[in-house]
């Protein structure tokens, strides 16, 4: 393994168990500074787990976590909040009776000289992060007061990935962010991801989906049964080959997505 400080995060020889069920074994994962990660695997491969311990959910029962070369002994979701690192899960966390400043602000407001929330400059904030740095062009976004249970499920995605890098979160971490998604959406969720690369961030993209994950990562990792066993450079690998490897590893072709899904390799 490389040395640790060339890394955002490191885990090393995570072991979790559950009473007699070995969920992960001896698990190495590195993300790498403006890194994209795919983390793909079945369901019960392990993935859920994984991240869990990332984030101070769960402590491993063995193993060593690393953050920019600083080892953690324990990892709490607080302290996991507060170094950076952020889960958009697949309900995306967002209230969807309001607006969408206010859930880019919801708890993290902004406030005036008074002490007041500064409502005027929270909606400045979010226009120029919806416009200039989530790159959104729906013209049914055209006011921070849009109601985000109006808005489309990709766009929603991207709400909530627009508040994890305004707030500066070094590592965002995206569970099944296209699950349940049209074609369309799902293809603005891997635009918005285009986007955390371009904003020098890193990401873990969890899927069960290659299709979706393959046009932007730099890596993708396979996770079956608690264990890594593919670590490997998208560049280096066709899709066709991964999809093959997949298939060989797991056992199974829950991994294969329709057809249709390979449009969004084109775009």
């Amino acid at each position: 393994m490389e040395e640790k400080k060339n890394f955002l995060l490191q885990a090393i020889g995570i072991k979790k168990s559950f009473g007699s069920i070995i969920a992960l074994e001896e698990v190495n994962l590195e993300i790498g500074h403006n890194e994209i990660v795919g983390l793909v695997g079945d369901n019960g491969a392990g993935k859920s787990t994984l991240i869990k311990i990332l984030t101070g959910v769960y402590s491993a029962d063995r193993g060593e976590l690393y953050w920019k070369g600083q080892k953690i002994d324990k990892l709490t979701v607080n302290l996991a909040r507060g170094l950076g690192i952020v889960t958009v899960f697949q309900d995306r966390a967002l209230v969807s009776q309001h607006p969408i400043w206010r859930n880019v602000f919801m708890g993290k407001e902004l406030a005036n000289r008074f002490g007041f929330i500064n409502i005027r400059k929270e909606k400045e904030e979010t226009m120029r992060l919806l416009k200039e740095m989530m790159g959104f062009t729906s013209a049914s976004i055209s006011s921070p007061d849009t109601i985000v249970g109006n808005m489309s499920g990709g766009e929603q995605q991207g709400i909530a990935i627009s508040r994890a890098l305004y707030f500066e979160a070094p590592l965002i971490i995206l569970d099944e962010p296209t699950t349940g998604l049209s074609l369309t959406e799902s293809q603005k969720v891997i635009n918005f991801v285009r986007n955390i690369k371009k904003e020098k961030k890193s990401c873990i993209f969890i899927t069960h989906n290659l299709f979706h994950v393959y046009p932007v990562a730099d890596r993708i990792v396979i996770i079956d049964r608690g264990k890594i066993v593919e670590d490997l450079i998208k560049d280096k690998i066709t899709l066709k080959e991964l999809e093959e490897r997949m298939i060989k590893v797991t056992g199974t072709n829950a991994m294969r997505a329709k057809n249709a899904d390979k449009f969004l390799l084109n775009n």
